[in-house]
């Protein structure tokens, strides 16, 4: 896949980083993110970036030029031709010079100055494999466009550590996610995996029997909420990803709600045809929030249903 020569600032050269933070980023500036970074103190840590195909010259201008003015070494390395998720990734850790890789979406944003001194003390611990920091709503606009993802989001994703550890290899998301160097090496994300969802969540699965995954308290807000139109798109997209897991992972994915709506709804008579009007329900503006939310995660279930 050809790639444009990477963009470096003058930190990067003499930094010898114990952490690398990975962000990936296409189409949507992650400029916002670097400026909140810089809050931490510059020894001991690198960002790499990955335009993973924008091809957008104005967005490499200014990120280029936020790099040029950061204190923290940084790089910037631009994909000529999209490679999506799971592969952008693996890339960017194949760049990466530190101990330890820090995974961060590009639409994320601290909830304390100390975010990243709190991950550079966890990479002093001989203990520390692999943590999810978690992630929340707190900055995010309450934008009634995105109400529903709002919905969902804070009922089942942005959960307390205590919450999230009794089943740690579930609460795995790429968007503040703390890896050991050598365990990536050796389990890697799936470049099998394409579109949208799931690659970060199986990977955690293969990695959870032989490792410890650990959650803490270390937020930040997801602050790229979708509309319901947005998100159903992405549901679509990902119903291979989760036929993927469930032939790699079915005695865990089978304890998962999602999975058990999903083999319900399986039984039920002409259900593609019911599958149009609950997702018409969840586009509906005009109904309450949580009719609407409900019927999203149904019309997830139902895509679901064609694969389990």
């Amino acid at each position: 896949m050809s790639k444009f020569m990477p963009f470096h600032n003058a930190a990067f050269s003499v930094t010898v980083p114990v952490l690398s933070v990975l962000i990936p980023f296409y189409k949507e500036s992650p400029v916002a993110l670097l400026r909140a970074l810089r809050t931490c103190s510059p020894q001991s840590l690198e960002i790499i970036l990955l335009d993973d195909g924008s091809n957008q010259p104005e967005l490499t201008e200014a990120v280029s030029q936020e790099i040029a003015q950061s204190p923290l070494a940084c790089e910037l390395i631009s994909l000529a031709q999209n490679e999506g998720r799971a592969r952008g990734r693996n890339r960017l850790t194949s760049a990466a010079r530190g101990r330890y890789f820090l995974f961060l979406d590009s639409d994320m944003l601290p909830d304390r100055r100390d975010f990243l001194d709190t991950w550079l003390g966890h990479c002093q611990s001989l203990e520390t494999e692999v943590i999810f920091g978690g992630f929340s709503l707190l900055q995010a606009p309450a934008t009634p466009e995105f109400s529903v993802h709002r919905a969902m989001a804070g009922h089942s994703d942005c959960l307390e550590a205590a919450k999230r550890s009794l089943h740690p290899e579930k609460y795995v998301f790429t968007s503040n996610l703390l890896i050991r160097r050598d365990i990536f090496e050796t389990e890697g994300f799936d470049a099998n995996f394409t579109g949208w969802g799931w690659e970060d969540v199986e990977w955690a699965m293969r990695v959870s029997s032989k490792y410890r995954i650990g959650h803490i308290d270390n937020t930040a807000t997801h602050m790229g909420l979708d509309s319901a139109a947005s998100l159903a798109r992405k549901y679509e997209q990902s119903v291979p990803n989760f036929a993927r897991v469930i032939a790699r992972h079915p005695h865990i994915v089978a304890h998962y709600p999602s999975y058990k709506v999903a083999k319900s709804l399986s039984r039920v008579p002409l259900l593609a045809a019911f599958r149009g009007l609950i997702k018409a329900l969840a586009l509906n503006s005009v109904l309450p929030l949580k009719l609407r939310a409900l019927s999203l995660r149904l019309y997830r279930a139902a895509l679901y249903a064609e694969v389990v």
